[in-house]
């Protein structure tokens, strides 16, 4: 956990949930898992990964950090919390208990904007859709107050005349400071991802597209048929990307960003600039957070590159960098090819076409 961070889109991080378990191809090389394999004195991972042929990963074993919980009730400093950078809220270890305890505490400090970001988006829509889940948390909030250090009328100050009055039904719901959020790194996991999501009841719904490992097209969400919290039934993403009965998008934010690290994997240009634009056209904010280790190199109908080259095989070494060509070819005849160079994180940056995206929910 940090009370700052280099994350680009939050300005602390809170780990009360540490570890978790692969199930998608986004999690092959989680930083959070690698960095568990290095037992990193003090590292929330470590000691949650296992040896594998590929390297380190997560055991499934999750562990519940009582003293992070607590922090954001002691920090007055207004701030943007990303909850659970090592792990998932929603993980099938974590109870509906501990996940109660944790929405009591940005229930408590309206002051912050909290974050939730899961791969688990079906269990995040039971939980935040059972008519019972704002009791709870207010059961929480009555028992639990006095220990986490806020007691008397302080505790329940932000929760209004009948917090005071020991009325469990206080709890506002959905939180209006609590951001809801599902990662999509492929088309697949958004037609699986993005329905949940849309019923999940939220003051702020976003995607992390990050590592994005394939083209996602927003106008198309395959199999959303589920009903939103507002009761009318979702048929398709195009009806509901314009209006979802409140005068907004139903996606209120979009995060785009590349993989890095050992074994990264390149981020077609392509796919970045297809979520960008029909983030523009629907009025969504963008943000691209990072191109990951690669650099875009050549691109033929964007740049004049020697057309003599050969760039025919997937993986050609030059120097000190690696070029993968996404497209294929080598750029006779006309042909397109694209040419992703390994560079680094920081070489690579996160300009896309001269651009720096910063969007961000109002």
């Amino acid at each position: 956990m940090a009370d700052g961070t280099k994350i680009e889109w939050t300005d602390a991080t809170l780990n009360v949930v540490n570890g978790c378990s692969v199930i998608s191809p986004g999690c092959a090389n989680c930083y959070a898992m690698r960095a568990g394999g290095r037992n990193l004195p003090g590292h929330p991972s470590t000691g949650l990964t296992m040896p594998s042929k590929a390297g380190h990963v997560w055991t499934g074993e999750v562990r519940l950090n009582e003293r992070a919980l607590v922090l954001p009730l002691h920090w007055r400093r207004p701030r943007t919390i990303f909850w659970n950078a090592h792990g998932d809220l929603f993980h099938n270890d974590v109870s509906d208990a501990w996940i109660d305890r944790c929405f009591a505490v940005m229930a408590l400090t309206p002051h912050h904007t909290h974050q939730v970001l899961t791969k688990r988006s079906a269990r995040m829509q039971s939980y935040c859709a059972n008519p019972w889940t704002p009791q709870r948390i207010a059961r929480v909030i009555l028992d639990e107050a006095a220990a986490w250090g806020v007691s008397g009328t302080d505790a329940l100050a932000p929760c209004g005349d009948r917090a005071r009055e020991q009325d469990p039904s206080f709890v506002h719901w959905p939180l209006p400071n609590v951001w809801k959020g599902v990662s999509v790194e492929d088309q697949k996991r958004a037609d699986e991802r993005i329905p949940d999501l849309l019923a999940t009841p939220a003051a702020v719904r976003f995607l992390s597209c990050e590592p994005l490992l394939g083209p996602v097209d927003l106008t198309n969400i395959t199999g959303a048929e589920k009903s939103r919290d507002y009761g009318s039934p979702v048929h398709g993403w195009s009806a509901i990307w314009q209006n979802n009965g409140l005068g907004r998008a139903c996606l209120d934010w979009v995060i785009v960003g590349g993989e890095s690290g050992p074994g990264s994997r390149p981020m077609h240009p392509d796919w970045a600039r297809g979520l960008r634009d029909q983030c523009a056209a629907a009025g969504v904010p963008f943000l691209m957070k990072q191109w990951g280790d690669w650099e875009l190199a050549l691109d033929r109908e964007r740049d004049d590159p020697d057309w003599r080259a050969d760039y025919t095989n997937d993986y050609v070494d030059r120097g000190k960098s690696k070029w993968l060509n996404l497209e294929g070819g080598c750029g006779f005849h006309g042909k397109r090819f694209v040419v992703m160079r390994s560079v680094g994180k920081r070489a690579a940056g996160r300009l896309l076409d001269g651009v720096q995206h910063d969007g961000m929910p109002k």
